[in-house]
């Protein structure tokens, strides 16, 4: 049965899932070094590496001194090849889902990352105010609309100047929406940084002083202008 087929209380998004546990052990390879990891069953991509994610990890461009959130953590795939990257920099993972939390510490020692930490708790809440150079996410769509867009207008207020927001999803789980959600409300640019499987990625970015130099009807005619090319 996929993530999305089981019931709410049995849901990668759910604070304690009871789906019997069944662990199992995954690997890749990021910037020429196997990562291991161990999944299991009640966190999203209980199987292993999922196109989204992976599509996601191959178009985050980190910095070595940047400040990462790995928001809605899962078992840690992002996080500890965002904490590979950031070498002179700090990772925080955090995820509602207790289970893919304990997950994600563990193939932290594995990997043996020593800057990152596994924080528990929904959305921002366990980042309340603090600021980093880059959230990605891999968002719980079929937690439904009103959750991602929470997450979406709430991530300025985590961002540095300049920071950036990126984001994978698929059509089905309508990426575009939130792109021109976006493109409509964010303070900066919106921009697609790949394309694979269906998925795409999108970074948002701050502008240099937290806010947008643009006003609604210039950013109307420049997503207009670009449609074609972003969408």
């Amino acid at each position: 049965m996929a993530d999305d087929e089981l019931p709410l209380s049995e849901q990668y998004f759910a604070e304690h899932p009871h789906a019997r546990s069944a662990r199992a052990e995954r690997r890749f390879l990021y910037r020429g070094e196997l990562l291991t990891f161990v999944v299991d069953t009640g966190t999203f991509s209980s199987h292993g590496l999922d196109p989204g994610t992976s599509l996601l990890i191959e178009n985050l461009v980190v910095r070595p001194s940047d400040r990462v959130l790995d928001l809605g953590c899962g078992w840690g795939a992002v996080g500890v090849a965002a904490a590979k990257a950031a070498t002179e920099g700090e990772v925080v993972l955090t995820d509602v889902n207790r289970r893919a939390s304990r997950l994600a510490r563990e193939n932290l020692e594995r990997n043996r990352v020593r800057n990152a930490q596994v924080r528990v708790g929904s959305l921002f809440d366990p980042v309340v105010d603090e600021k980093f150079d880059l959230i990605a996410t891999n968002p719980p769509f079929h937690a439904g609309r009103e959750l991602v867009l929470r997450l979406l207008s709430e991530a300025p207020n985590h961002l540095r100047p300049e920071g950036r927001l990126v984001v994978v999803g698929k059509g089905s789980q309508g990426i575009r929406f939130y792109q021109e959600w976006l493109e409509a409300h964010w303070p900066g640019t919106v921009t697609v940084l790949g394309r694979g499987s269906g998925y795409r990625v999108v970074e948002a970015r701050l502008e240099p002083n937290g806010r947008s130099s643009d006003a609604p009807a210039t950013r109307a005619a420049r997503r207009q202008s670009v449609g074609g090319r972003s969408r």
